[in-house]
């Protein structure tokens, strides 16, 4: 079995094409779960088997931010930080020293400059998971006392290619300027530069920056005019235009009509 999964190199890239190509919303949360539990049972015939590891980082990270942290954000805390431990596995003895910056900083940066091209994938999910559960804990000290970690993983992210996944390492970096207070680093104006810059290289097309830019930024900065014209384009857009997240697209068209509806409790 090991030997059978590890001559099969396009099965797992070609598993995560197929989820967020998926533009049937119902579909893919039904079948995500169910996928994501027989890649498990993958794993445990070849535990250190960094595709099957890197898709799991991937899969838990992204079923609990489309479909599960805004109805239930403990249970989504938990996805992510299996998410988390899953790309970690991925990068081998380099995660070992990731696993010990959850304590602190130091050796961080020496450490973050081995990663490279090759180790950007999991690298990122670790970053996207690491990020999204601080933001679900920040009343929590264990979560603060890992904000500075997570951060400087996110810059090591954009060093490598800020570009990719349609430029979420910028959507990424506008919602932690965002969502934090200036005491903990955060930061309206840059906050919108990084999301500006998402919009352009998926040209408007990747309508979770559109998203995340009216929860966070136009709610920080208490612009409704703004919070109202991007949620209303969400729901007018295609999410069909970029196939290759289709399934995100659909899921932001989605949450972006219950959004606006609670446009009175987020300004004042």
């Amino acid at each position: 079995m090991r030997v059978a999964l590890r001559v099969s190199p396009s099965l797992f890239p070609n598993f995560t094409t197929s989820i967020f190509e998926e533009c049937d919303i119902e579909l893919a949360e039904k079948a995500i779960p169910a996928n994501l539990k027989l890649l498990e049972g993958l794993l445990k015939n070849d535990p250190d088997n960094k595709q099957i590891l890197t898709t799991l980082s991937m899969g838990f990270g992204g079923y609990s931010m489309l479909f599960v942290e805004g109805e239930e954000p403990e249970r989504a805390s938990r996805l992510y930080l299996r998410a988390r431990d899953y790309g970690v596995r991925a990068l081998g003895e380099k995660g070992v020293g990731l696993r010990n910056a959850k304590e602190g900083k130091e050796g961080l940066q020496g450490l973050l400059q081995t990663l490279g091209k090759e180790d950007l994938e999991p690298l990122f999910w670790i970053t996207v998971s690491w990020n999204a559960w601080i933001n679900l804990n920040l009343d929590k000290p264990a979560a603060l006392a890992q904000l500075s970690v997570s951060q400087a993983l996110l810059e090591r992210v954009m060093e490598i290619d800020a570009t990719y996944f349609q430029g979420l390492p910028h959507i990424l970096m506008g919602v932690s300027l965002s969502a934090r207070p200036p005491m903990l680093g955060g930061n309206a104006r840059l906050a919108k530069e990084h999301f500006d810059k998402a919009l352009q290289l998926s040209h408007g097309k990747f309508l979770l920056a559109q998203y995340y830019l009216a929860r966070y930024y136009a709610v920080r900065v208490q612009d409704k005019p703004l919070f109202l014209r991007l949620t209303g384009e969400i729901e007018k857009m295609n999410p069909g235009e970029l196939r290759d997240v289709c399934l995100i697209n659909s899921v932001m068209q989605h949450k972006a009509k219950r959004l606006r509806e609670m446009v009175d409790e987020f300004f004042l």
